[in-house]
């Protein structure tokens, strides 16, 4: 199978009709898995296919359950055998088998290419979908691709949309490759048809002209808050302010009508009556019944609808062309009217002035208690929402409160354990700074008088090492060390050399002499030899 040439035809889809990659690729693995089942006439065997987009490679795996006793070979596989073959599966798990895919015969190849339009075409139609449902209900260009008896075709650029001839303004004539303005109205994904309608008799075609000529409207000073329209022939419309020092008939007519003139210009002619919005019923009906002149609005008999009353010259104005003034009022208040000259209302005997005062009364009741419900609805949503401030500040207070407790609780831990420490380490710093002081302000000793080695020897006292801080010496201490006889006197032993007897004679003979006796006759000379062998 060449996929390269599948890659490409991937790449155009996702190009022209925005369909991604992966969409078509498991498209593509489910038509070859379709295919392969058909080709084995087994609808429910396990298939697995598997797509390497860097080479191109297609690979389809039959997958086989494992399990003690085989029942369909065509679907399971033994333990023992998986064993065999050296596989390490449980029970339960998939074996699979690789089986060529250019085995599949013509007709498998066929159900492939059904299944992968099918599901081509599905993607395409959730991909339309989620482009133009946030567009619904605004005012799009579109061209005309081409023109039917009962619709026209719309190219909206992504889709192609349907105009049908309900839609369309009555006599207006569109070419093939016009640009025109339109509304989407439905965006549907279950039909099998066009899944984008679009209409050019909408009135909320109406409200987004207005919307664009506008700024007023755009920005939300001036609202529009009824329409209602008979495309081609009137359209009614009733706009409110909520600056009073905005106009908003004026708004929306624009510097001697330029604004309103546009549009019309746009419905090709199309007469459009703007008027001001009321919560009053009675004044809302007055308005919408314009050019008529109404002299009074009251409840009919039944209480099911409403009577107009209007002069007898005014009769024809009031109800309009075809009854197109009065539709259109009905449209757009919502309330059923039935209009009467006040000649006729007089010969039934009904007291209209009466009644439209009684009427209007009962207006201004349900007006007042309108607007105390509403005034109510927004108390009770300020104190809801005071109440959850409140909730919320006391939450906020506890947290605090329980913070700076824990705060409190572990501050002195802190400071023992982080504080202390250092202040210790400090402590030892100066010690050890000390010591190297103490070095440098070592006392400076007069120079050391010579001592022999018969004096070193007799020394009692253990010698210092170079190491050990030397004390200072006093000047008594130096003079002693200066004057040998005293420091010997000073010593509580006596030192006993280890003489021969010989010796110990010859010393005791010379202790009784008082004074050293030298001799004539004795002949020294003999003494060398020993003193030589010394």
């Amino acid at each position: 199978m060449d996929f390269k040439a599948i890659y490409r035809a991937m790449n155009q889809l996702e190009d022209n009709r925005k369909i991604s990659k992966e969409i078509v690729i498991e498209a593509l693995k489910e038509a070859m898995a379709k295919a392969y089942r058909k080709h084995i006439d087994i609808p429910d065997v396990l298939v697995r296919v598997e797509i390497n987009e860097k080479t191109g490679e297609m690979k389809l795996y039959q997958q086989y359950t494992v399990v003690e006793e085989v029942e369909d070979d065509e679907l399971e596989i033994s333990l023992a055998e998986v064993k065999h073959l050296g596989l390490n599966l449980e029970l339960g798990e998939l074996h699979e088998i690789q089986k060529p895919i250019d085995d599949l015969g013509r007709a498998a190849a066929l159900l492939a290419k059904n299944v992968m339009k099918q599901k081509i075409r599905e993607a395409e139609k959730q991909s339309v979908y989620d482009e133009y449902i946030d567009l619904l209900d605004e005012m799009v260009i579109g061209l005309v691709e081409s023109v039917e008896e009962k619709f026209v075709v719309v190219n909206l650029g992504k889709t192609m949309a349907l105009m049908p001839r309900a839609a369309q303004i009555p006599g207006e004539v569109y070419r093939e490759g016009q640009n025109i303005r339109v509304v989407i109205t439905e965006v549907n994904k279950e039909t099998k048809g066009a899944q984008v309608l679009v209409s050019r008799a909408d009135s909320k075609l109406v409200k987004r002209l207005f919307e664009r000529e506008v700024p007023e409207i755009y920005e939300g000073v001036v609202e529009i808050k009824a329409i209602a329209r008979e495309a081609g022939e009137r359209c009614k419309m009733a706009v409110y302010s909520s600056d009073p020092n905005v106009d908003p008939i004026g708004s929306c007519i624009g510097p001697r009508g330029a604004r309103v003139s546009s549009i019309i210009e746009e419905l090709h002619g199309e007469k459009i009556d703007i008027f001001e919005w009321s919560e009053n019923v009675q004044e809302l009906i007055k308005n919408a019944l314009a050019p008529a002149q109404v002299l009074g609005v009251i409840p009919s008999s039944d209480k099911k609808s409403l009577m107009v009353i209007v002069e007898d010259n005014q009769l024809s104005l009031a109800i309009g062309k075809k009854g197109k003034n009065a539709r259109l009022a009905v449209k757009l208040t919502g309330k059923k009217i039935d209009i009467k000259t006040q000649s006729d209302v007089e010969a039934s005997g009904i007291d209209w002035k009466l009644a439209m005062i009684e009427f209007a009364a009962e207006q201004q009741r349900l007006a007042r208690e309108k607007a105390a419900a509403k005034l109510m609805e927004e108390m009770a949503r300020e104190a809801e929402e005071e109440a959850v401030e409140e909730v919320v500040e006391t939450v906020e207070e506890t947290v605090v409160e329980a913070v700076e407790t824990v705060v409190e609780t572990v501050e002195p831990v802190v400071e023992t354990v982080v504080v202390e420490k250092p202040v210790v380490k400090e402590e030892v710093k100066e010690e050890k700074a000390e010591e190297p002081a103490k070095r440098v302000k070592k006392p400076v000793t007069k120079k050391d008088t010579y001592v022999s080695k018969f004096e070193k020897i007799f020394d009692n006292k253990p010698a210092q090492s170079e190491s050990a801080p030397k004390k200072r010496k006093n000047k008594q201490d130096e003079d002693r060390k200066l004057r040998p006889a005293e420091l010997k006197k000073d010593k509580d032993y006596e030192f006993k050399p280890i003489y021969s007897e010989e010796e110990l004679e010859e010393i005791k003979r010379n202790e009784e002499i008082d004074e050293y006796e030298f001799y004539d006759d004795i002949d020294y000379d003999e003494y060398d030899e020993f003193y030589d062998e010394d």
